[in-house]
C-alpha cells in the first residue's frame, strides 16, 4: 500500500487548455470578440482588464478582471482545486486566471478597495510566486 505524504500539501492545479480561444487571442483578434465567443477563457478577460487599466479606466478593469477571476475559479474547481494550493504560472493555461487575479488586485487598489487588493495579492503569492515575479515586473 502506497502512503500519501500529508505534509506535502495539495498537488498543483493545471487548467485545461482552450486552444481555439488561445489561438484567436494570439492571432490578434480583439479581446472583446474572444471573450464574447469564449466567455470561459480567463486570458481574454485579463487582456480586457489590462487594456482598460492602461487607458485609465480602473472600474472597467475591475469588472473585466472580476469576470475572468470568477470564470477561472469555476475552472479550477472543476480541475480538482479545493480552495488552496499551487496554481503554477509555468502551466500556460493557468496564466489567464493568474493575470485576472493580479488585475483584480491592481484595480481594487486603484479604486480604494485596500482589503480586497491585499487579499488578491496574498492569493496570488500563495498560488504562484513565479506569477508574482512575472506580473510585478511588467
Amino acid at each position: 500500500m502506497e502512503s500519501e505524504n500529508l505534509l506535502a500539501g495539495p498537488p498543483p492545479t493545471r487548467l485545461p487548455d482552450l486552444p481555439e480561444a488561445r489561438q484567436a487571442l494570439e492571432s490578434g483578434a480583439q479581446a472583446s470578440d474572444v471573450a464574447a465567443r469564449f466567455p470561459a477563457y480567463p486570458a481574454a478577460w485579463a487582456t480586457l482588464a489590462d487594456e482598460a487599466f492602461t487607458s485609465g479606466h480602473a472600474v472597467t478593469s475591475y469588472a473585466f478582471a472580476r469576470t475572468g477571476y470568477h470564470r477561472g475559479l469555476d475552472q479550477l474547481r472543476r480541475a480538482g482545486w479545493k480552495g488552496h494550493g499551487p496554481i503554477p504560472w509555468e502551466h500556460e493555461p493557468n496564466r489567464g486566471f493568474l493575470r485576472c487575479l493580479h488585475a483584480l488586485g491592481r484595480a481594487a487598489q486603484a479604486i480604494g478597495e485596500k482589503d480586497e487588493a491585499e487579499r488578491c495579492q496574498q492569493f496570488l503569492k500563495d498560488s504562484s510566486p513565479a506569477a508574482v515575479e512575472e506580473l510585478n515586473a511588467r
